[in-house]
């Protein structure tokens, strides 16, 4: 038995596939059945467990424990007291108290249990993606790997996808020029590129990013969301000592964005970022209704940022 439980649909489904695709490899005869535990009719499991004519091996995978039915219930807390060693069961819980007797049991007996939780800050999808990169034996440059992530979005599977389509489609290390040659259309990476420019102090290119966000469509509320999260994490790691890797532990981040924020710095005063996180705090509001032209007041934002950033140098 095996017990995949979690909300995160995506790597639910990856973990079942992975092991399915384990056992056919061992026997490619494998004889699968699908059952749903929410519309589970009695002795369903006992059936689908017993031998077969042939003597096929079993693979029996289980869906929608979180809402089982009772009838499942019952039957799955008879089986996980005596279970057949030779019928692979896998079981899919969604999260939730429901059947939490069951949940109990099945990991009281020793099954393997896979945990599926989305993964929700940056440093946890960079670390997915690389995953991705280093399974398919290819390099992706950390600027690329962020670019990537900020292209395409929360979604596990679209990010997954997006590794696979670079992957099959490119040779050599993945470039940043690589990864905006695929997604430089989508809003996050337009919106990035603003922030990246703007952070660095080159006011001409930030303003030629923003005028071009604003021509295919972007509006100025996720420009100016990821100004802040720019500048944010500038500020936490402006006054942060230590190693990349220490400060990354400390912050909930990764090590190679500790570096990229400390070369972002190079320009940057403590004055500097305060008019920085003022100026953006003002056109948070603005954009969102406090005033008429939202697209001055992320120009102004942009221009004030892009100026703050070559503080320490005057």
């Amino acid at each position: 038995m095996v017990l995949i439980q979690g909300p995160e649909e995506f790597l639910a489904a990856r973990a079942v596939q992975h092991y399915r695709a384990r056992l056919r490899s061992i026997r490619p005869d494998l004889e699968r059945t699908l059952l749903d535990a929410s519309t589970y009719s009695a002795g369903e499991l006992q059936n689908a467990v017993s031998p077969s004519l042939f003597g096929e091996p079993k693979l029996i995978e289980v869906g929608s424990l979180a809402t089982m039915n009772d009838a499942f219930l019952v039957d799955a807390l008879e089986y996980v007291s005596a279970p057949d060693p030779d019928v692979a069961v896998v079981l899919l819980h969604g999260g939730g108290v429901r059947g939490k007797k069951l949940l109990d049991a099945i990991k009281a007996s020793g099954a393997p249990l896979v945990e599926c939780h989305p993964l929700k800050r940056d440093s946890d999808k960079a670390d997915f993606a690389a995953a991705e990169f280093r399974r398919a034996e290819r390099r992706i440059e950390p600027a690329a790997l962020r670019s990537l992530i900020a292209a395409v979005g929360s979604s596990l599977a679209d990010l997954s996808a997006a590794c696979s389509q670079l992957i099959a489609d490119t040779v050599g290390p993945i470039s940043v020029e690589i990864v905006d040659k695929y997604y430089a259309g989508r809003v996050e990476a337009t919106a990035f590129r603003v922030a990246d420019a703007a952070v660095s102090g080159n006011t001409s290119a930030a303003l030629s990013a923003l005028r071009y966000a604003l021509a295919t469509g972007v509006d100025p509320v996720p420009l100016v969301a990821t100004l802040a999260m720019k500048v944010r994490t500038l500020a936490r790691v402006f006054s942060a000592h230590g190693s990349s890797t220490a400060i990354a532990k400390d912050l909930g981040m990764q090590a190679w964005q500790i570096d990229q924020a400390r070369r972002d710095m190079a320009g940057w005063s403590a004055a500097g970022l305060a008019r920085a996180i003022t100026v953006l705090a003002q056109a948070d509001a603005e954009v969102k209704g406090a005033a008429k032209d939202p697209v001055y007041a992320v120009e102004h934002a942009v221009t004030v940022i892009a100026r703050a950033a070559r503080s320490r140098t005057r």
